[in-house]
């Protein structure tokens, strides 16, 4: 099929030689800067014109208003802290869906009938809190067709109940363990579509989910192509992903943009679930650096804006394609509190983006007004989840905190304290363990004395405070490892190759007994150091029992050592575990820092 003409900014579909070797040298040196762990900002990288920084679009011009957000994690209820300053120096309270769903509908106003679309970059589900995840994430589904999403595509997140589930999210239908939460009324499913371009089946080599989807705006084709990090089976449960593989994500886009462009689509836009990081405010582009920088700098001419999750940062950003011209890429931070607006103004003639007029700028969505119909969302699934929501599970004496920043390359007294629950659960009868690690990415918020979240008195931890720490739903178990085994187990927190993507460094959290050093100025492989266990040096020959959760003894995390390990026995699932001993543990205190150096 012959395709429309080309606008000037991709005339350089074949470049010059000299052309070439630019390109593919500011690539190589990119790419080798980011594994070393540098903030790097490729060569024109600018922060984008913010909407009312172009002229008007001219005659025979549409304007096309994307909305989009990322990183939702069912977070129905506004109570989220404010962004970082460096993010949002006023320290404005935002969040929360009857908000989120406000400030759509508010900035859909703006738009010319019809010409506008709400999109996402994934996570919408997983990782949720309290009253979304108790529920299989179905509050979460509900709320986003209220609020009139029209595509996604699929975050590493939808995956942490298996392809399966996440293709019951979609298509509805009861849970297969829990049935209807609702006596007659079986999930319906989401109203939007997930995209998974990148994602194929090992049986056939086809997307688990469509990769594309082409939605008509004013007569006008806009593609849209939708992909999650090929990262993503080191981040979920390795037996819940078996049966497909993860593509790399340039590669995928480039085949699905040009299968876009045969079915005569000019505007492309990509929803990709990989981010970088920024160090200014929230419509900055300061020193962007991650994975994104390499991605969007080879992603094809034909793909007019970027939009990215993943990293929960803020930014709206201008970064050359492979042809040198400027491109939208763009991310809204996370937990529905912020919208980005782009304006993409398209050649009615060519049914092309004209980059030279779009814009994007982030808004913040602010607790002014709340959308009634995301009350009524919220008021249902509460009343299903009362009773247990504000059951007290156990006290604290202090606050027990997480990292605030979402650094998960350090330690913190929340992920020490689960690692002495998994120690619990999983040692004497139970399975024998000496040693437990929590990965600190799965510990999802803090125990914090003062805050009171169903009534309950000061230092008392409800249900709904326990889950909100560990949503995943994992198994605890115990295996056989030797000390050398141990010591491997250490060294791949830190693994700076393209599977970790943005976070090369991914700490454990340790149980009690357990002492080690981490000494960051050795290379790879040699940084963990005086490993002990009450005071005695770990051997390396020696056998010892170690509990943790299923989700390491799979490998995620790109913890493969735990693979290695012999004598498997399963235990509790870890929220459960969790309240147990928070029960038998009254008046918790923090633990003191098990590591030297980390």
């Amino acid at each position: 099929m012959p395709t429309s003409p080309r606008p000037a900014h991709r005339a350089a579909a074949r470049p010059t030689r000299r052309t070439a070797v630019r390109t593919t040298l500011t690539t190589l040196s990119v790419s080798g800067l980011i594994a070393a762990g540098v903030a790097v900002a490729p060569a024109g990288a600018t922060p984008a014109p913010a909407a009312g920084d172009k002229k008007p679009p001219t005659a025979g011009t549409m304007s096309l208003q994307l909305l989009s957000f990322n990183d939702y994690h069912g977070h129905l209820e506004a109570g989220d802290p404010p962004l970082p300053a460096a993010t949002d120096p006023s320290q404005t309270k935002v969040g929360g869906v009857e908000y989120l769903s406000s400030t759509l509908s508010s900035l859909r106003a703006k738009a010319p009938k019809g010409n506008t679309l709400t999109v996402a970059a994934g996570d919408l589900i997983g990782g949720s809190t309290f009253l979304s995840g108790l529920f299989h994430d179905e509050p979460s589904v509900e709320s986003l067709n209220t609020l009139g999403l029209d595509v996604s595509s699929v975050g590493n997140h939808e995956f942490d109940e298996g392809t399966a589930e996440l293709l019951r999210m979609q298509n509805g239908g009861c849970h297969p363990v829990d049935g209807c939460y609702f006596p007659g009324q079986p999930y319906a499913g989401a109203n939007f579509q997930w995209l998974a371009a990148n994602v194929v089946k090992k049986s056939d080599g086809q997307s688990l989910l469509p990769g594309t989807s082409i939605k008509k705006v004013n007569g006008v084709n806009v593609g849209f192509i939708g992909m999650t990090l090929k990262a993503t089976p080191t981040l979920v449960s390795p037996g819940g992903v078996s049966t497909v593989d993860f593509l790399d994500e340039v590669t995928t886009a480039n085949a699905e943009a040009a299968k876009l462009r045969k079915r005569g689509v000019e505007a492309i836009v990509v929803l990709l679930h990989e981010g970088g990081y920024q160090s200014g405010t929230y419509n900055s582009c300061q020193g962007i650096s991650g994975p994104i920088v390499q991605i969007a700098s080879q992603l094809d001419p034909s793909i007019d804006e970027v939009i990215t999750g993943h990293t929960h940062q803020a930014y709206v950003c201008s970064i050359p394609d492979p042809a040198g011209a400027p491109r939208l890429v763009t991310s809204a931070a996370s937990y529905g509190q912020m919208v980005t607006e782009s304006n993409l103004v398209i050649d009615r003639r060519t049914k092309d983006v004209v980059r030279t007029l779009s814009t994007a700028q982030n808004h913040l969505v602010t607790q002014t007004t709340k959308d009634p119909a995301e009350t009524r969302v919220i008021d249902k699934w509460k009343a299903l989840s009362a009773p247990r929501a504000g059951r007290v599970v156990g006290t604290i004496a202090e606050d027990i905190t997480g990292d605030a920043s979402g650094n998960r390359g350090i330690e913190t007294p929340m992920a020490d304290m689960i690692a002495d629950a998994i120690l619990a659960g999983t040692s004497g009868a139970n399975g024998g363990a000496q040693i437990a690690f929590m990965n600190v990415g799965g510990v999802r918020a803090s125990l914090l004395r003062n805050t009171i979240t169903n009534g309950e008195k000061v230092g008392e931890v409800t249900y709904a405070e326990a889950y909100a720490t560990s949503p995943f739903g994992n198994l605890l178990v115990s295996l056989d490892l030797t000390g050398a085994q141990i010591k491997q187990v250490l060294e791949q927190q830190y693994q700076p190759v393209a599977a970790r993507g943005s976070r090369p460094m991914l700490a454990l959290g340790v149980s009690k007994g357990f002492t080690y050093s981490w000494d960051a100025s050795q290379p790879q492989g040699s940084r963990a150091i005086n490993l002990a266990l009450n005071g005695v040096a770990i051997d390396p020959a020696k056998t010892y029992r170690v509990g943790t959760l299923s989700f390491l003894a799979e490998g995620g995390d790109l913890f493969t050592a735990f693979k290695d390990g012999k004598n498997l026995v399963g235990g509790p699932e870890d929220l459960a575990n969790l309240v147990a001993y928070l029960g038998a543990n009254p008046g918790l205190t923090a633990p003191a820092s098990r590591v030297d150096g980390l």
